[in-house]
């Protein structure tokens, strides 16, 4: 009885050595979002939710933003390891912060296009950019619409445009009631935002940046430098298991919302399906993602973005691309064959 009692004793502590070792091999990351939990966060609760990063032996905690600039600046900080935002909003941050230690950086591309986009009422009578000039358009100060439209203005020969700044929550409405001609905004947020205060699509007038001559990459994910440095398989792991969830987030949106409102009891579930369903449709699964592959960048438009964000920003200095941009951490192109094809 004694060696049977040892020999159950020795098992249970090389369980409990195995079950500790596994512990120590998963390593935590803190994941910070671009906004709330709405339909587009799927694409990080799902996989989450789904147990695919724990499968890559990672302990993620996606948390909620309150804007790209935000995301940034919280992954320099070393508050998050990783997060969400938009690639204009980095390149920003690059270029006014060039002393910075802890510069993050862009590993994958989410949004190939920015979602960007100007939006007015028909009755305006606005119906082109060039209707734009001599207008009233509003949008929050960190707005990324607004932060690009000089770029979108060159583009389309627009001037003597005044702009008014209010909270994000009151951008739609003061569309509604007339304060302004025009609104910025990323286009799945703003015409369903403009629907719930009880317009019709079809009242909706939507001049997309991308259609209108502004090529600009949208939201990446962004790691900070010490978690490059010191923790690379991380990233690696990170985004196979990313791309994975990617995969089923966009062939069945419905069920991927569910992760969201997990995390959001309140949502809508039909109106963030919608909304997810919008981003799929505009931004992640566009032509330019199919062309340049999911997760991708090219380096031509890479530079000419820079570019375009050093003038439109006005930045102390000009935007490095090779420095905003580290691809080496994306899973194989296999992995990566998550956009369905058209």
């Amino acid at each position: 009885m004694k060696k049977r009692a040892f020999i159950q004793y020795a098992a249970l502590l090389a369980a409990a050595s195995g079950a500790g070792l596994a512990h120590a091999q998963t390593t935590p990351i803190k994941f910070q979002l671009d906004w709330r939990f709405e339909g587009p966060a799927a694409f990080f609760t799902y996989p989450a939710a789904k147990g695919y990063f724990k499968q890559a032996g990672l302990d993620v905690t996606v948390d909620a933003g309150n804007g790209s600039g935000g995301a940034v600046t919280r992954v320099a900080s070393g508050a998050y390891d990783m997060g969400f935002a938009d690639l204009a909003a980095l390149m920003e941050f690059h270029a006014n912060n060039p002393d910075a230690p802890n510069k993050p950086v862009a590993v994958m591309v989410v949004y190939n296009n920015t979602p960007a986009s100007v939006m007015a009422l028909r009755k305006s009578g606005i119906k082109t950019p060039a209707d734009l000039s001599g207008k009233k358009l509003g949008a929050p100060v960190f707005d990324a619409g607004r932060r690009a439209f000089p770029i979108f203005a060159k583009a389309n020969k627009i001037d003597n445009v005044t702009w008014t700044s209010m909270d994000p929550p009151l951008r739609e409405t003061m569309l509604i009631r007339g304060d302004i001609d025009a609104i910025t905004g990323f286009t799945f947020t703003s015409l369903l935002n403009l629907e719930a205060r009880g317009a019709k699509a079809s009242d909706v007038v939507i001049l997309p940046y991308l259609d209108y001559g502004v090529k600009l990459y949208g939201n990446v994910i962004i790691a900070s430098p010490k978690l490059i440095a010191e923790r690379p398989q991380a990233i690696k792991a990170f985004l196979q298991a990313f791309a994975k969830g990617s995969k089923d987030v966009i062939a069945q949106p419905a069920v991927a919302i569910e992760s969201v409102k997990a995390r959001d009891g309140i949502i809508n579930t039909a109106l963030e399906t919608r909304r997810l369903q919008l981003a799929i449709d505009t931004v992640v699964n566009s032509a330019d993602a199919r062309a340049e592959g999911f997760g991708q960048i090219n380096p031509g438009r890479l530079s000419l973005m820079a570019s375009q964000v050093s003038d439109a920003f006005g930045t102390k200095t000009r935007v490095d691309p090779a420095k905003v941009w580290n691809g080496s951490f994306l899973p194989t192109v296999a992995e990566l064959d998550v956009l369905p094809k058209k």
